[in-house]
This record gives C-alpha cells, structure tokens and sequence, in this order.
C-alpha cells in the first residue's frame, strides 16, 4: 500500500491566503523527503476554509520544491473553466512536471461556486457540463485534424494552420494525457461509475468502510457497463484521517482538540449538517444527527492512536474494503504548531504501515 495526501487544502479562516500556501509546500515538500507517493490540491472558490482557486498555481511551485512526489489537482471543477483554456493550461504544467502531475476532475459539491458561475446545481448541470468539458479536453489533446465542436454548453474550434507559425500545437508531455482520477463519496456514485466505464483512477472520500466497499462496486458496476475489464485494486485511492502519535491520548489531543477537530467542528460538519449529509459519518443509520461530534468521529470514522492502534484500524479498513492501493490522508492546517503533524506523517509511513498486515506479508 502507497501514502499519499490529499490537500482540501483546509485553513482556518484567520490564516491568510499567503500563509497558508507556505503551510501547503512545506506539507508536500516533508511528504516527498518522507517518500509518500502524490498530493492532490483542491479547488474551491467560494470556501473560507478551503481558500485555493488555482491549484495547479500551487503545484507549479511545488513541483520546484520536490524530487520524486506526483502531484495533481483534486479536482479541477470542470464546469467553471473554459474547456480549450484548461486543456492547454494542464498540458503545459504536464511538460513542467515532465511525468509527475496527475489531472483530478470532479463536477463542484459546493453551491456557492455554483451560483458564483451560474451554474443550475440542484438540476445537475454541473455533471452534464462536466462531460462535456472533458470530451472537448480530450479531443484537444489526441484529435490531430481539426475539428468544430458544438455542445451545448461550449463550442470549440481546433482550426488548421495559418502562416505556418499559428495553430494548435500544445499537447501534453504524457500520452495521451496525465492519468485522470475522478472521486466518489456516497454510497452508488454515479462518479465512480464514470470513472470505471472510462477507465479513470478512481478515489473513494467514504468515512466509512461500507459505504467505501460499495464506492469499489460502483466502479465495477461502471466497467461492466462499457465492456471495460475490471480494475485493478492498485489503482483505488481511499482518502482518510489520521492521526499517530506515540500515545493514544496524545493522538486525540492533537487531533480531536486540535486543527483537524476544528475543521469538522466550525466546518465540515456544519456544512454536511445544512445539506443533509450527515449520514456520511454514521456507522449506523439509527444515530441521531445531534450525536454526530468530532469526538464520534475519532471514535468511529478516523483512524486516530498509536503506531500499533492506528496499523490495526488500518488493516480493519484495508481488509474490510477489499484492499486498495494507495491510502490519501486528509491534510489539516498545523502552520502553528508543524512538528506534531510532521511527525504523524512520519510515524504513520516509517512504523504504521510496515506493521499492517498485508505489508507484512509481501516481505517475506
């Protein structure tokens, strides 16, 4: 199983836009010295506590500042972009990253970026706009001949040559393009069945191990439907919070009563409360949405706790959905006090993950 992170990036709102993007390189920057996989950058535009618009202006500076760690947006929000205009700008941050960058995509789920862009978000336009959008990207990128495209929401022209100088040229550095991931968070998601009838990286945000083995069968469900092969596991992401300290008390401390728990505190849980998401975090139906605190969450959604406690959970989650391959952790805003987060983050890949079960197993 591969580490990687996964950036809302979450800030609080006090902190400012500057200081948090120096919080989110120094994160990447350790995760790459500590020999975690890839980052993916979120993009919201009307989020205080998620305050990134641009990440692939973020991943550009990171990509300065690392060696080895891939990097993408999680997600580009495709219905906010002019389709031809973010085909050219990820194809030429393709050829900075020379094989590192991965391209997320996703429809929005906040409705205030909706509204921002005057996007009908209650009848799904922002799905209709999103296949739209990524079948014009596409054919920019592996259509040689030009071609006119008249959708319904963007008309795009890949006009022939003039004078020899003008004409389409920018293709990205990976071909046909970088590898696209699309993620899913309830249970029967229609877009980790898109992403398995089109053969994406699919990535599992379910709080719970039910919800994220049904998550893995909609991709199925979404191969079978295009005649595509099943998908390897390897190729799952699952995101999660974590949190590992060398005592369990230390561990919810800096969780619980810390960044993290305040992020669900003054953010998520409040947002998933007014769009009746609740049940997301529940590991029963019959909770009452009012028992639904970050301390339930610790106790029933995080993996949160030793080297020993925290490899257990994680062994619970792997074995429960049927393996993946690369485990996300949720990254919180630890700017004023970096050395405890730091030190999860090393913990969690230099003794959490050599004693999960499978691990053990592939080295002998």
């Amino acid at each position: 199983m591969k580490l990687g992170l996964f950036l809302y990036p979450s800030h609080p709102p006090e902190r400012s836009i500057y200081d948090g993007t120096k919080w989110d390189l120094e994160v990447i920057k350790y995760a790459d010295e500590l020999g975690y996989s890839e980052a993916w950058v979120g993009e919201h535009y009307t989020d205080v506590w998620e305050p990134v618009p641009s990440p692939d202006i973020l991943i550009a500076q990171a990509l300065t500042m690392t060696e080895n760690i891939k990097l993408g947006a999680g997600a580009h929000l495709l219905p906010y972009h002019h389709p031809a205009e973010l085909a050219h700008r990820v194809a030429y941050l393709d050829h900075l990253a020379q094989g590192r960058l991965l391209l997320g995509i996703g429809s929005g789920g906040v409705p205030t970026d909706a509204i921002l862009f005057d996007v009908d978000y209650k009848k799904g336009e922002n799905r209709k706009m999103t296949a739209e959008a990524l079948e014009i990207m596409i054919k920019l990128w592996t259509e040689e001949e030009p071609f006119e495209y008249k959708g319904e929401y963007w008309n795009v022209n890949k006009p022939e040559s003039m004078f020899d100088t003008f004409g389409p040229h920018l293709v990205p550095y990976q071909k046909p393009y970088p590898p696209i991931g699309i993620a899913g968070l309830s249970p029967n998601s229609e877009t980790l069945k898109l992403a398995g009838r089109s053969g994406f990286i699919p990535m599992s945000f379910a709080q719970t191990i039910e919800t994220a083995r049904s998550n893995w069968e909609s991709v199925l469900e979404g191969a079978k439907e295009s005649n595509k092969p099943a998908p390897s596991r390897d190729e799952w992401r699952v995101a999660k919070n974590v949190f590992v300290a060398e005592t369990y008390e230390e561990a919810f401390e800096n969780s619980v009563k810390s960044m993290m728990g305040r992020h669900f505190e003054e953010h998520a849980l409040i947002n998933y409360h007014n769009l009746n998401r609740l049940s997301a975090f529940k590991h029963s139906p019959d909770v009452p949405d009012e028992d639904v605190t970050v301390e339930y969450l610790a106790k029933h959604t995080w993996c949160i706790g030793t080297p020993d406690q925290v490899a257990e959970q994680l062994d619970e989650l792997y074995e429960g959905t049927g393996g993946f391959g690369t485990l996300l952790i949720n990254s919180y805003d630890y700017a004023d006090e970096p050395e405890v987060w730091k030190k999860s983050m090393q913990l969690l890949i230099e003794e959490v993950v050599p004693r999960m079960k499978h691990n053990r197993k592939k080295t002998y």
